[in-house]
C-alpha cells in the first residue's frame, strides 16, 4: 500500500473515530425514537402496521398500507410449519438437541440463504424478469427471451420464478392474485410479461409460474429493486422454522431424522487395508 493510500486509510479511520453515525435514525432521550424522520412513538404506533415499518427499514420509503398488506400476505405463503423444507429441518433439529428458539430460529433463516430456496431466489426473481423486460421493450419477443434462457440449461426450463422442481402449479399464486384484487393492487407491465412468459412454458414444456415469479413481477411493477425485495425478505422463512422447533422441543433429544450408518449410500472406493510400515 502505499503512503499516499495508507494516509487516507487513516484518515477515514479518525474521522469515524469515537462516534457512530446513522443516515436512519436514533432514540434521543427526551425528544423521541426518530426513524427517517417519523416519531416513531407519536407516527407509527397504534397508527401503522409492522410490516410498514419493515419495509420502510428496507427501502426508506413508507409504503402504502395495501402493499404491506400485501407482503404479510407472502410471508405467509413462504412459510409452512413442514418439517421436511430443509431450514425448517435445522429448526427441528434443534428442538431435539435442546438449543434456544433464538439460536433456532436464526440458524434455520441463514440456511434459507442459498440459491435454491429464500430471500436470495427472489432477487434472482426480480433480476430476471426486470431484465426480461427491458429485452421486451427493447424488441425482443417474448419467446426468444424464453428460448435464450432456456439455452442456458440446456434446453430445459429451469427459469427462475418458473417450475416447480417437485409438484406442478402453484397454489400460492392464486391465492395471492386473490389477495391483490381484494386490495386493488392491479397488474402492472412487468406481471403481464410474466403471464407470457408462463403461457409459452405451458405450451413447450408443461410448466407454469411459481410463487416467485408471481411476486417477482408484481414487486417490480411496484418499484422494488432486486435488493430491496432481498432485504425486505430475509426473515421470510423465520416462522415455519419457529413453529418446526416448537413441534419437537419436548420430543426425545437427538430424535429427530436419526439415521443408521447404512442408510447413507457409499459411493467412494471399497475398503482396502494399509500397509504395513
Amino acid at each position: 500500500m502505499s503512503l499516499k493510500n495508507k494516509k487516507l486509510k487513516y484518515e477515514i479511520w479518525d474521522s469515524n473515530r469515537k462516534i457512530i453515525k446513522s443516515r436512519k435514525g436514533g432514540w434521543f432521550p427526551g425528544k423521541g425514537v426518530f426513524n427517517h424522520g417519523y416519531n416513531m412513538m407519536d407516527d407509527f404506533v397504534g397508527k401503522k402496521s409492522y410490516m410498514q415499518i419493515v419495509l420502510l427499514n428496507a427501502t426508506g420509503r413508507l409504503p402504502d398500507r395495501k402493499i404491506a398488506d400485501w407482503f404479510e400476505a407472502i410471508h405467509i405463503c413462504l412459510s409452512w410449519p413442514d418439517p421436511r423444507i430443509w431450514c425448517n429441518q435445522i429448526g427441528a433439529l434443534a428442538g431435539t438437541s435442546k438449543t434456544s428458539v433464538v439460536a433456532a430460529t436464526v440458524s434455520g433463516v441463514l440456511a434459507s440463504d442459498s440459491r435454491a430456496y429464500g430471500a436470495k431466489t427472489i432477487k434472482g426473481g426480480l433480476e430476471f424478469i426486470q431484465n426480461a423486460y427491458l429485452q421486451y421493450t427493447s424488441g425482443k419477443s417474448v419467446e426468444e427471451i424464453v428460448d435464450t434462457e432456456c439455452a442456458k440449461h440446456a434446453g430445459k426450463p429451469y427459469i427462475m420464478g418458473f417450475a416447480r422442481p417437485i409438484a406442478k402449479g402453484d397454489e400460492r399464486v392464486e391465492a395471492m392474485e386473490r389477495t391483490a384484487g381484494n386490495l386493488g393492487l392491479e397488474v402492472g407491465e412487468h406481471l403481464l410479461l410474466a403471464y407470457e412468459i408462463e403461457q409459452i412454458l405451458i405450451n413447450k414444456f408443461d410448466e407454469s409460474m411459481n410463487i416467485n415469479g408471481y411476486m417477482s413481477a408484481f414487486l417490480s411493477d411496484n418499484g422494488f429493486t432486486p435488493d430491496e425485495a432481498y432485504r425486505i425478505c430475509s426473515f421470510v422463512v423465520a416462522s415455519g422454522v419457529t413453529a418446526c422447533y416448537v413441534d419437537s422441543k419436548d420430543k426425545k433429544a437427538d430424535t429427530f431424522l436419526p439415521l443408521h450408518c447404512d442408510d447413507i449410500k457409499y459411493t467412494g472406493k471399497s475398503p482396502r487395508d494399509l500397509p504395513d510400515c
